[in-house]
């Protein structure tokens, strides 16, 4: 089977830094033309500038602020002016604070499902007409393994991220008679930039090195170790394609077989 986005534009939230990231560069080498979003614009550029161009595709970045669903729908129809339409949204967005559900104030409650649902549901209605008009489209929701399992300590996440799989598992009964494919990819312990500040979260809260949580995380892990970004986004690349093109409506853990559940 060989997979090639050869002339597909996608769209990748949160691609400064990350499963991001990685995701966007994975679709590039497969010849997709990308368009970075995010806040930072200088990590924008630096990631563009590290992209495949073999097919000889343009990429674009556009930075937002996911804080403001009004800043992101005034942005992303000109985005999609300049640089669509899209054949593939990826949503990726960072986690909320950790924290117990029971100690999070309503605040934090609000500004994530924000964040989360709200913007996603902003890209989706901007990005979905121009995927039918093309006859291709796919929107890939970057979520988390608590979906399947709560995961101690995030206690706001859980709730949101499982608001998120129920608004896609939604879409894509709606989405699929316009061959428009609706999925979930959901990370287990990732090499990133989050792990690492919920490891010394953890490491502080146990009194323990950091080196020795983090060393019992992996072992917890039925593979034995944190997962690369791009392992996620080879998930992602999957999804994309053509070859997932009878697949819709899932949560597909990438977790190294941490599940317990089915």
């Amino acid at each position: 089977m060989e997979i090639s986005l050869n002339g597909k534009r996608a769209l990748v939230c949160g691609a400064s830094r990350g499963i991001g990231r990685a995701a966007a560069q994975e679709l590039a080498k497969l010849g997709c033309a990308v368009t970075l979003m995010a806040r930072d614009v200088d990590l924008l550029h630096k990631v563009r500038e590290s992209l495949p161009v073999n097919a000889g595709q343009q990429h674009a970045v556009a930075a937002v602020d996911f804080a403001s669903p009004d800043e992101l729908k005034k942005r992303v129809y000109p985005v999609l002016e300049q640089n669509g339409p899209f054949h593939i949204l990826v949503n990726n967005t960072g986690g909320p604070p950790p924290g117990a559900a029971i100690d999070a104030v309503e605040s934090e409650y609000l500004q994530a499902f924000s964040n989360h649902l709200v913007c996603g549901q902003i890209l989706v209605q901007a990005l979905v007409p121009g995927m039918k008009r093309e006859g291709y489209g796919r929107v890939i929701n970057i979520i988390s393994l608590s979906v399947k399992e709560p995961i101690p300590g995030l206690g706001v996440s859980n709730t949101i991220r499982a608001a998120v799989a129920a608004w896609a598992k939604t879409l894509s009964r709606e989405l699929a008679g316009y061959q428009i494919t609706v999925n979930n990819v959901l990370p287990g312990f990732t090499d990133t930039d989050r792990l690492r500040s919920l490891i010394a979260l953890r490491a502080r809260e146990m009194g323990k090195q950091e080196n020795v949580v983090a060393a019992e995380m992996a072992a917890s892990v039925p593979l034995g170790r944190f997962a690369r970004p791009e392992e996620v986004a080879y998930a992602v690349c999957f999804l994309a394609s053509s070859a997932a093109s009878y697949i819709t409506g899932i949560n597909m853990p990438v977790d190294g077989g941490k599940t317990a559940s089915l």
